[in-house]
């Protein structure tokens, strides 16, 4: 073979080579896209109440953590950094995983007022930041929740607004026999 056609197969054997690597490095890619969009999926609920009504159940189920910022007008509330490295080890106790040095998150919740029809609803959005350090070369490393705790917040939510429309009703029964009684 003369030195041109060597020349040629291998400019052609290169480019398949970086065509085939391409490949390859865009269906990761993907891959790494669809699962970080998985984990971004921030967990959230519409609830039927109105924003007043709503915003006062996410307080009072807040009330446990220690409050950064609590803005009603912006619909925000933020927690400072929480320490959860022994709920994090006993979690992980029976799995795979090694035990973590240390462990915090911060809560992030989104009320934002809407209307469903003519029928105001609230929407509220939970996001849990999760960082860990399993030794301290390592630093800091945002890992993704598992969600309970985002959904256990919107749960308690729904039930305080559920346990207050009952009781609104029931106020409005007796308000009701005690006119007619009259």
């Amino acid at each position: 073979m003369n030195r041109a056609k060597m020349n040629v197969l291998k400019i052609i054997s290169f480019l398949l080579i970086c065509l085939g690597l391409t490949l390859v490095g865009s269906c990761t890619s993907y891959e790494k896209f669809h699962r970080m969009s998985e984990q971004m999926e921030i967990p959230s609920r519409v609830y039927p109440a109105d924003y007043a009504k709503t915003w006062q159940a996410v307080l009072q189920i807040m009330r446990r953590y220690d409050l950064a910022v609590q803005n009603q007008q912006t619909g925000v509330i933020r927690t400072r950094w929480i320490d959860n490295t022994l709920e994090l080890n006993f979690a992980d106790s029976f799995g795979a995983n090694d035990s973590v040095r240390a462990a915090r998150f911060k809560l992030v919740i989104n009320v934002v007022k809407g209307y469903r029809g003519s029928r105001e609803v609230t929407r509220v959005s939970v996001f849990k930041r999760q960082m860990v350090e399993r030794d301290f070369l390592q630093g800091w490393q945002v890992v993704p929740s598992d969600g309970i705790q985002e959904e256990t917040i919107l749960y308690r939510i729904e039930r305080l607004l559920a346990i207050d429309d009952q009781l609104e009703r029931i106020e409005r029964e007796r308000a009701r026999k005690l006119e007619e009684s009259f």
